[in-house]
């Protein structure tokens, strides 16, 4: 008779937080140049048709996962288990090599309890990851009037264990001590770090403590129960048989927790552009639908040196200098924008992107709301 087969160490998790722009993926570039994460995979969920942010993370090309698919707190909740299930599966079998640490860069909608509840409540997934660490990244310009409109902000605040105020260069002394008493008020006694805390002081934090935490999140946690159809089959030599059905008669809070009014979409095109086309583009958008856009980033083609593209980012009005890179980041070479927005139809924002290429390419197009 054998014993039990020896259980593996569990693998530190860090759960990278923050809503849109607020700097997640600035941060993690940092933190993977720290011999701290050497061996580290990288988990990135963007939100959107076109995935652009796993493009801007550096230096992890092998140890880096995409979900596309939707937000981790929604619709593919059921493809992050499988996902991490399928991960522990590979490194058990040597088809990759063990890394040291996990983090997963969620889309800045996430509301964070489904994710917790995974990490957590999840009776295989619990055990071999070791949840030690939320970092919730704040932007000291915008962060006041996204706490104000959107409650997944306010939950990702809530949840942290680590607070990180970005943007603190460009904000007012006063809006940054607002806002700081304003997360201490969600998050009583959270530790409140600068965006160039070192990964000592971000990482590492020890097994996450529900009980530290305000009781608001455990509310949260407990009315969004994982569901007990989750299981996890051992047998890592045969494929994972993962019920699908479920994932079509899911609840519908499950399905999509986000107000219908917010929608991302993609601006593509194959002809470049010229720079100051996109900058007019930009300015009428804002001007049009102003606090209403909520995200905007991506890569432009530009007409006078196609081959050094302009990575482009905007926060709710405050478009961000450009930076042209050395070169693409993939095999696709067309300009690619992706836009979150909140009660903007997709179609009115395609008519003037359509338009300003085609007054671009001199064919006179103007543009009607």
């Amino acid at each position: 008779m054998t014993g039990d087969p020896i259980r593996p160490t569990p693998v530190p998790l860090t759960l990278l937080t923050g809503f849109l722009g607020a700097g997640k993926t600035t941060l993690l570039n940092r933190l993977l140049k720290d011999p701290a994460l050497a061996d580290t995979v990288v988990l990135v969920n963007e939100f959107g048709e076109v995935g652009l942010d796993h493009l801007m993370v550096e230096g992890v090309e092998e140890n880096m996962i995409l979900l596309e698919s939707g937000c981790l707190c929604c619709t593919i909740r059921d493809d992050l288990i499988v996902t991490l299930e399928d991960l522990l599966r590979r490194r058990d079998n040597g088809r990759i090599g063990a890394f040291s640490r996990l983090v997963i860069e969620t889309t800045g909608l996430a509301d964070p309890a489904p994710i917790l509840n995974v990490l957590i409540n999840h009776p295989y997934l619990a055990m071999r990851f070791q949840l030690d660490g939320v970092v919730t990244l704040v932007d000291a310009v915008n962060g006041m009037a996204t706490l104000d409109a959107h409650e997944e902000a306010r939950r990702q605040v809530v949840a942290a264990d680590r607070l990180v105020l970005t943007k603190t260069d460009i904000a007012a002394p006063e809006s940054i001590s607002a806002l700081r008493a304003r997360l201490l008020a969600l998050n009583p006694g959270i530790e409140i770090l600068p965006p160039d805390a070192p990964a000592s002081a971000l990482l590492g934090a020890g097994l996450y403590d529900l009980a530290k935490r305000p009781d608001a999140l455990r509310l949260w946690l407990a009315e969004d129960v994982l569901p007990a159809h989750h299981h996890h089959d051992h047998h890592h030599g045969h494929g994972h048989h993962h019920d699908e059905e479920h994932r079509h008669g899911q609840d519908a809070h499950d399905v999509n927790r986000h107000d219908a009014s917010i929608r991302a979409f993609a601006l593509t095109t194959e002809q470049p552009v010229a720079q100051q086309t996109f900058e007019l583009f930009w300015t009428l958008l804002r001007s049009i639908h102003g606090p209403r856009l909520l995200r905007l980033k991506g890569l432009v083609q530009l007409a006078h040196q196609p081959e050094h593209p302009l990575l482009v980012h905007a926060v709710q009005q405050v478009l961000h200098p450009p930076f042209q890179l050395d070169a693409w980041p993939d095999g696709d070479h067309r300009s690619r924008l992706v836009l979150i927005v909140k009660d903007v139809e997709e179609e009115t924002v395609q008519r003037l992107w359509a338009a300003f290429l085609g007054q671009q390419a001199g064919e006179g197009a103007t543009y009607r709301a």
